[in-house]
């Protein structure tokens, strides 16, 4: 049986872009695109020793509202997801049903712990 999509959590897609460095120069900084309503699920969890640590890697099922390809609010793979402080790197997106009401985003996120 399919479990039903629940669109219960808030979060800001965004995206890496130059931005002025306000001394003439440039660097690379995270832009907002917009709010998504989404489906978060955890699907596993890696946990490895680091020299600062503890470190999870934990990979989440994300899925949020359909668009065509081109549209800013459409998830691409090397932008993230924020909710609060913790960050979803996204790795890939497909449509996650025939019609492309949904798509579906497997995302990275790293903890240390």
């Amino acid at each position: 049986m399919v479990r039903s999509v629940e669109l219960n959590r808030k979060l800001t897609l965004e995206r890496r872009q130059r931005v002025s460095d306000g001394a003439g120069g440039f660097e690379r900084d995270w832009v907002a695109l917009g709010e998504v309503w989404a489906d978060v699920q955890m699907r596993s969890v890696r946990v490895t020793e680091v020299s600062a640590g503890t470190t999870a890697v934990e990979r989440h099922r994300i899925i949020v509202r359909g668009a065509p390809q081109g549209d800013p609010q459409r998830p691409m793979p090397g932008q993230r997801f924020v909710e609060g402080s913790r960050i979803y790197g996204i790795e890939s997106v497909t449509e996650h049903d025939h019609a492309g009401l949904y798509l579906l985003c497997w995302t990275r996120e790293e903890v240390l712990t």
